[in-house]
This record gives structure tokens, sequence and C-alpha cells, in this order.
């Protein structure tokens, strides 16, 4: 197993608009289930009713999701001003 195992250092994580794009893809699935929605009966009638609630799943997860990246957001901007005040000399 240790020839599989990379024998190189992780990247580190992307940073950039996390709140702003979770929220966006939250939306484009409500939307999309928006759209669905008036074509229940024939997802019905074909036995598709999973495409029309998988968008609204998607949609309320995206609500979770939206939660937990502001949290993030708010712990990293404490930890950056502890730190920034436990060191006085600003560098």
């Amino acid at each position: 197993m240790e020839k599989w195992t990379p024998k190189h250092e992780a990247p580190a994580p992307l940073e950039g608009p996390v709140v702003a794009t979770v929220t966006g893809g939250t939306i484009l699935w409500f939307v999309l289930f928006l759209v669905q929605l008036p074509f229940y009966g024939w997802f019905d009638d074909h036995g598709h009713t999973w495409w029309v609630w998988t968008p609204l799943a998607g949609a309320g997860l995206g609500l979770i999701g939206i939660w937990y990246v502001r949290g993030r957001e708010a712990a990293l901007a404490r930890a950056a001003e502890g730190e920034a005040e436990s060191d006085p000399s600003g560098g």
C-alpha cells in the first residue's frame, strides 16, 4: 500500500468567497425546484418524482451549508483578531 501513498505535501485549501458561492448554489437548487414544480404531473406519470424533490433537498442542505460557512468565516475572523491582539509588534 505504501507505493500508492503520495509522497508530497497536501496543497493549502483554497480560500475565496465561500459564503457567496454556497449561497449562489443554494439559490440555483431552489430555482431548479421551482422550475420543475409545474411539471410535477409529468414526473409523477413517469415515476420520476425524485427529480422534483432532489433540488429541494439540495436547497435545504445548502441552507445548512450557508449556516456552516458563515460560522466558519466568523471563527476565522475571531482567530485573526485574537492573533493581532496577541502580537504587539503588528507583524
